[in-house]
């Protein structure tokens, strides 16, 4: 269970806890404080019912695969096309954070795609490697995280303000749940680990409760730091590292770059795996099946990489994220629909059904429409290869 819980790490640490948190801060205040334990528990629920679908259906794929055995192709198929554009925005925002945080004078859209090629590059050479580059940036990650945390806490007493429960909250809950939903990297290694059935919930629950610990740190200690708005500029280049001094800001600026790149890494890795299942099902084309010698999947990585570095050339994290929360609450909404599918008395995939969709409706109209309409564009692609 223990690399169960290292992937899962990876894969949620980073930019929800160096980017989103600060981005949420700025936007909501002190709302955001409880904002991150309520999301963690939103995101037991949906954790849950991918685990119990793993554990019945232990393949690559994710809800993709479990929407195609539950619920029919189509459902399958808007499962699969919301996963790709969800992960690949997430994986978009974690490159434009890399670049935040190294502050190379240069501009950041142009660091942010070498940094997907060279994590692409490290992809490529296989997954022993790639696992081994992991579990070192996790744990210089969390090292990090706590260091921060820490050091914000004991700098001064936290106290909040009215806004903590005010008209921010569900949005914010809304904003920053996506920073927890990496936990379904571990929902995909049903066919790596022994007794998926047992061992993934529980590599799922203790995942997400280390998660809101660390990232309840950086909010408390980026509230101690920098006021009750403190992300407030963040998306013009102020980051956790400029709040702390000394020798405390490389600390953070380490910390930050690894566990973003860690995050990046896993997500091109999953990414990859879905384009493989929905080529080898023909919703894709063929190619993306295809393994080298090495059993690699190359033209589904490199395929995961290319829109990733597209939309890092548009520079704006918070328009990346949004997308992301958008797609990504959808997506976990077919997953309880999948889940309920099989068993209508799991009450944790009703409620992972409800938060998803109360959650969706306050996520900015503007992103509504234009994830629409790349829905759209999906289910119009899918009717031409079934034709």
């Amino acid at each position: 269970m223990g690399g169960a819980i290292v992937t899962g790490l990876g894969s949620i640490l980073g930019t929800g806890a160096f980017v989103a948190i600060g981005v949420a801060s700025g936007m909501w205040g002190d709302a955001v404080l409880l904002a991150i334990p309520i999301a963690g528990v939103v995101a037991v629920f949906n954790g849950l019912s991918s685990a119990y679908l793993a554990g019945r259906f232990p393949v690559a794929g994710g809800t993709y695969e479990y929407g195609y055995q539950t619920l029919g192709p189509w459902w399958g198929f808007t499962a699969g096309w919301l996963f790709l554009m969800a992960k690949t925005a997430s994986a978009a925002t974690a490159a434009l954070g890399v670049a935040t945080y190294l502050g190379i004078p240069a501009d950041r859209r142009i660091v942010a795609g070498v940094a997907v090629t060279l994590v692409t590059l490290l992809v490529l050479t296989g997954l022993k490697r790639t696992t081994v580059v992991n579990a070192t940036l996790v744990t210089i990650t969390v090292s990090a995280l706590v260091a921060f945390g820490v050091g914000g806490m004991t700098d001064q007493v936290v106290s909040t303000s009215p806004e903590f429960i005010g008209a921010g909250l569900l949005p914010a809950i809304a904003f920053l749940f996506v920073a927890y939903t990496g936990y379904g990297r571990i929902a995909t290694l049903g066919e790596e680990v022994h007794r998926p059935a047992r061992t993934i919930p529980s590599a799922v629950i203790v995942t997400l409760a280390l998660a809101a610990i660390l990232y309840s740190l950086v909010a408390v200690g980026g509230r101690a730091l920098g006021g009750s708005r403190w992300g407030l500029h963040f998306d013009a280049g102020l980051t956790l590292a400029d709040m702390v001094a000394g020798p405390w800001s490389a600390v953070v600026t380490v910390g930050a770059v690894t566990a973003m790149l860690g995050v990046l890494l896993n997500l091109i890795l999953g990414l990859s795996r879905v384009w493989l299942a929905m080529g080898r099902r023909l919703d894709m084309p063929e190619a993306m099946s295809r393994l080298d010698r090495r059993s690699v999947p190359v033209i589904a990585i490199v395929t995961a990489a290319v829109p990733i570095a597209a939309i890092a050339l548009i520079g704006d994290i918070t328009l990346a994220w949004s997308f992301s929360a958008f797609t990504v609450l959808l997506y976990y909404g077919i997953t309880n629909l999948s889940a309920l599918r099989l068993d209508r008395r799991r009450w944790t995939a009703w409620l992972g059904l409800a938060s998803c969709l109360l959650l969706s409706l306050f996520v900015p109209l503007s992103v509504w429409l234009t994830g629409t309409g790349i829905v759209a564009v999906g289910l119009l692609w899918k009717t031409q290869r079934r034709g």
